[in-house]
């Protein structure tokens, strides 16, 4: 029987090809050197359990796949995971679809009920739609998509309030979208730094 070792160490090797990462990229994915990830992949340690979760989410696979010798299912892994992510896509839909219903409801009671057009509504639908992108896509989203997101949320939330105010001629409104642009894009560029406890250091320092 392989070593478990060995076992781990070819799965997270075949794991990191198949995502087209580096060593290094994978290494600064967990806060670890890329001489820690270089050890794993080559069997000479083994990484901590919690490291080990940290890499089956990153990977999306289980903790049992990291550490099982063969792997017949790996078609089945991959569709699956094509299918999880349709899942996905389809659920934040369903959620942005349920606000644009409401925009149309509240549209057509508003039509019926004052004979009005009021087609505002749809334009305020858009940054509640973001909201709601905003949220799903913190829970399986990737990082990136959240300033573009939030780019979007200010600026149709900027739209709104002009055509809300149409007849005041509100255009200054937008000179506010400028800084708050800025500071998204300077959020983007913020390299994220997780605390890690005394624990964390000194075990990783030991690596």
């Amino acid at each position: 029987m392989e070593n478990i070792k060995d076992i781990i160490a070819k799965n997270l090797t075949s794991l990191r090809i198949e995502k087209k990462w580096t060593q290094n990229e994978l290494a600064d994915k967990l806060n670890y050197s890329d001489k820690s990830v270089s050890k794993w992949e080559h069997g000479e340690t083994t990484p901590p359990i919690d490291v080990l979760k940290q890499l089956a989410d990153l990977y999306d696979v289980s903790l049992d796949y990291l550490v099982t010798d063969v792997h017949d299912d790996s078609y089945d892994r991959v569709y699956n995971n094509k299918k999880n992510n349709l899942n996905k896509i389809i659920i934040t839909s369903l959620a942005v679809s349920l606000v644009w219903l409401i925009a149309t409801i509240l549209y057509v009671y508003c039509a019926m009920l004052f004979n009005e057009s009021y087609w505002i509504l749809f334009i305020t639908a858009v940054p509640f739609s973001s909201i709601v992108l905003l949220v799903f896509n913190g829970i399986w989203g990737k990082r990136i998509f959240t300033f573009y997101l939030v780019s979007i949320l200010i600026w149709s939330i900027l739209l709104s309030i002009y055509l809300l105010f149409l007849e005041h001629n509100p255009w200054i409104i937008f000179i506010l979208g400028a800084p708050l642009q800025i500071a998204v894009i300077l959020w983007a560029f913020l390299v994220p730094n997780k605390m890690l406890s005394k624990k964390q250091i000194k075990e990783r320092k030991s690596l």
